[in-house]
């Protein structure tokens, strides 16, 4: 399997994935419109099993992205096909040169053996090597250098923060934390983004996109339960929660990209800019945000 069978099989699973949470998602409603008015019990079982489903699901996804990680670093040897091949065209080489020694001087069997695995062995590194120069042109690799050029025209470098669904928010406190700033705990930050979004609904609602349609707005229903993820879960922010953190925290913030110009929430504040880097590539999850630091001078990137 090769890198562009990798990339293709990230975007069939993480739409298929997509497709899924939408399916989930309709199931939900569903069952919550089955719920009779007053019936606590059937209510509580109806969100038990909801609860179930949402995990199950999470489950799946995580299991096949993590199982589709391991596929990429595998691909990065040679397959066993390759090395075969390798091995074939190492016995076809050494036994060429298996012609008596200067001198007439005969080797043993063991030395030939022991000569035959250090050359199988040279020839396998060279292939591992090529194919790694090879994985160079990969989208996630080309994507972070792009952005490490652009980071390094402003004298800046990544700071690289952890893909566990809080990364927006740890890369804002990472930016207040070394632009000399009050910090705030992640819990913090996602409840006062939920609760700014909320008292200003008319601002973020009309930017949402339906679930199930995107084409759709959604609902104030939807809008709030979201709301409530954005307090209360790991859910991954976007610009929607930047543009909230900008106005909260009231500061300018800079989002770096590998391609286009970078994007700005709450230009109209003053102070120094939090700057941020989007990835789209960086991991198998999916976007991610990292930090970033001022680059010492001398400093070797």
């Amino acid at each position: 399997m090769d890198l562009g069978d990798i990339v293709n099989t990230e975007e069939d699973i993480l739409k298929r994935h997509k497709q899924e949470k939408k399916d989930l998602f309709s199931k939900i409603q569903s069952l919550k419109k089955s719920v009779p008015k007053g019936d606590k019990k059937k209510k509580k079982e109806i969100s038990d099993e909801i609860s179930k489903l949402e995990i199950e699901l999470d489950t799946k996804h995580k299991e096949e992205l993590s199982q589709l990680e391991k596929q990429s670093e595998v691909s990065q040897e040679p397959s066993e096909f390759e090395i075969s091949a390798v091995n074939e065209n190492t016995n076809e080489q050494f036994d060429s040169h298996e012609t008596e020694p200067e001198g007439n001087i005969r080797v043993s069997r063991a030395q030939k053996r022991r000569n035959k695995k250090e050359f199988e062995a040279k020839e396998r590194e060279k292939r591992i090597a090529e194919q790694a120069e090879k994985n160079k042109e990969g989208p996630r690799l080309l994507e972070t250098n792009a952005i490490k050029q652009v980071l390094k025209s402003m004298k800046l470098k990544l700071h690289n923060i952890p893909a566990d669904g809080n990364c927006l928010y740890l890369a804002v406190n990472h930016q207040l934390q070394i632009t000399g700033r009050s910090t705030h705990s992640v819990n913090e930050l996602r409840k006062v983004t939920a609760e700014f979004m909320r008292k200003n609904k008319d601002e973020f609602l009309p930017f949402m996109c339906n679930e199930l349609d995107e084409s759709e707005i959604v609902s104030e229903e939807q809008f709030e339960n979201y709301c409530k993820d954005v307090a209360t879960t790991k859910l991954w922010g976007g610009q929607l929660e930047l543009r909230a953190l900008s106005n909260i925290l009231t500061s300018p913030i800079k989002v770096i990209q590998a391609t286009g110009p970078p994007t700005l929430q709450g230009e109209q504040f003053r102070g120094p800019e939090l700057i941020l880097t989007y990835h789209r590539h960086l991991y198998r999850l999916g976007e991610h945000y990292n930090s970033t630091t001022p680059i010492i001078e001398d400093e070797d990137v």
